[in-house]
């Protein structure tokens, strides 16, 4: 075994070692509100919501889920809200790339959290701006109460899903909505602005207030299914256009449904015939010790098909690496941070991971191309900001950066952010961070989120406390200084942890560096079907 041959395989179990660690935690994400509570779900007669999606999908095909760490370690005063209770994802039904959402009434009933309407939104976010269909397997108690405060009013909370619902329609994208369980209050509106709504006799219900509310508010005294079961909203209010005896039936009518509806593509990207990777290749790149440098174009050649990679300006800002390629078949710019330490063109050494001006300025104009051919846009963060110093501001640093994040904000073309490493201050913005649209945001479990790394920012935060504390007179010795600094080093990190970015939904999903290649494919077929706009160069051209 050659030396390289060596790093690779140390490099591979290091990243396996942290895969497994993720497997183990998403284990017990699947398992939902947990035995006890799928047992019951199946003696009502009911499957469990990962169960309905893997009934809706195509045999053979794979569900690719988003946010499944949402709510990861959150809420633990009302015991955690596993995949924050709702399962989304793209999954193909009858040959069509769709949104699946799937509320899971074995956590809380599928009672919505601030985390599950959040989610929520984000699902029909990725369907409107892709003009994907999406389907709802409704089964909800709707709004978790005691935290009503944080879901209910604002303009990011849950009548934002109503008002989506409404915007969908109005731009024809399908949606159909199967009532499988519960379906109370507000929560109601959604299968009926929804194109067309099923119901499962015997345990789906839909009402705005149940048997209980309606006594205390009216004196009225009404069952359940009488209320607003199967029977009643199919042959007396045709509320519902679809009964179906179970789960069963009823998503079999949606796969029916869905092979009816026409597929559009207004986005016709090219692809040709895609090239087989080794899969395993993309593991053994990045370095266990993450601070120390690589080639980006190893990371690159792992990831597309074929290791062909054409450079754009490979010999000009050598800390960013731009260039085309095919992903699964698709035609694709990449725009990835180069971790080695190189020489600039003036001779002088540069900082891996480090955006200087020239690297700024060549990814500036990479992507204005990109968008001028309508090419998709994939960017591989491993960044730990652009370049500081006396040089680098009066080489106008702030401008160029400037440039390029103009060009990520201006881009029109569909982009994929994917977070392999470090992704720290305004590095992830220039990179297309979440604040700048990417259509799909995905980490690796090596992933680091933060506005700078560990160490620097809990010196700067030791530093602010240690003056307060100086200012009104306490003396403050050698050894609580190094308590202190290990105090905040502990917390920082946990808050730059993938983890902690995944359960508040910073990133779409947390992934297994192998599954890159699928999401990013699966990201373009659904842009295919929505329209892109012309590219605005005139905003970046300084």
């Amino acid at each position: 075994m050659t030396k390289e041959e060596r790093t690779a395989a140390a490099h591979e179990d290091g990243m396996l070692l942290q895969v497994a660690r993720l497997n183990h935690r998403l284990e017990r994400i699947l398992e939902g509100g947990g035995a006890k509570r799928v047992a019951k779900q199946h003696q009502k007669g009911k499957l469990t919501a990962r169960e309905r999606v893997a009934k809706l999908i195509d045999p053979g095909s794979e569900f690719l889920e988003f946010g499944a760490f949402a709510g990861y370690d959150m809420y633990p005063e009302h015991g955690g809200c596993p995949a924050g209770g709702v399962i989304t994802g793209y999954g193909r039904v009858a040959g069509r790339l769709c949104v699946v959402v799937a509320n899971d009434a074995t956590v809380k009933a599928g009672a919505w959290f601030p985390i599950t309407g959040k989610k929520n939104l984000r699902a029909q976010e990725i369907a409107m701006e892709n003009q994907v269909p999406i389907i709802y397997l409704v089964d909800s108690a709707g709004v978790f109460l005691p935290m009503q405060e944080q879901i209910f009013a604002d303009a990011d909370h849950f009548g934002r899903i109503f008002r989506n619902n409404a915007r969908m329609s109005a731009l024809g994208i399908t949606q159909i909505a199967a009532v499988m369980g519960s379906c109370v209050a507000g929560g109601a509106y959604l299968p009926i602005m929804s194109d067309e709504s099923l119901i499962v006799d015997g345990t789906g219900s839909i009402f705005l207030a149940g048997p209980y509310l309606v006594r205390a508010a009216i004196g009225e005294k009404v069952e359940a299914e009488a209320l607003g079961g199967a029977e009643m909203h199919t042959s007396v209010s045709g509320v519902i256009d679809y009964k179906c005896t179970d789960d069963t039936e009823c998503l079999s009518t949606i796969r029916d449904l869905m092979g009816r509806v026409p597929e559009k593509i207004l986005s016709p990207f090219d692809r040709s015939e895609p090239v087989a990777v080794d899969e395993a290749a993309i593991l053994g790149v990045l370095p266990e010790e993450r601070a120390k440098p690589y080639d980006g174009r190893a990371l690159i050649g792992a990831l597309v098909d074929g290791g062909k990679f054409t450079e754009y300006k490979a010999e000009y800002g050598k800390t960013i690496l731009c260039g085309y390629a095919r992903i699964d078949g698709w035609s694709v710019g990449i725009v990835a941070n180069n971790r080695e330490v190189v020489k600039s063109g003036k001779g002088e050494m540069q900082f891996g991971g480090v955006i200087y001006s020239d690297s700024a300025d060549k990814a500036a104009r990479f992507i204005m191309v990109c968008n001028q051919k309508e090419i998709p846009l994939v960017f591989l963060h491993d960044v730990s900001g652009f370049m500081v110093g006396s040089r680098s501001e009066q080489g106008g640093i702030i401008k160029d950066g400037a440039k390029m994040v103009s060009a990520v904000s201006n881009s029109t073309v569909p982009k994929f952010s994917i977070v392999v490493g470090n992704s720290y201050g305004a590095g992830n913005y220039a990179m297309c961070g979440r604040a700048y649209d990417p259509r799909l945001m995905l980490a690796w479990p090596t992933a680091r989120i933060a506005v700078m790394g560990g160490e620097q920012a809990a010196k700067v935060l030791l530093q602010i406390q240690v003056s307060s504390q100086k200012a009104r007179g306490e003396e403050v010795s050698e050894e609580e200084e190094k308590a202190l600094l290990k105090k905040i080093m502990e917390r920082y990190d946990s808050q730059t942890s993938p983890y902690y970015a995944a359960a508040r939904l910073w990133v779409d999903e947390l992934i297994d560096p192998r599954m890159t290649r699928a999401y990013i494919s699966a990201g373009i077929e659904a842009a295919t079907h929505a329209p892109t706009e012309r590219f605005n160069v005139g905003a970046v051209q300084t």
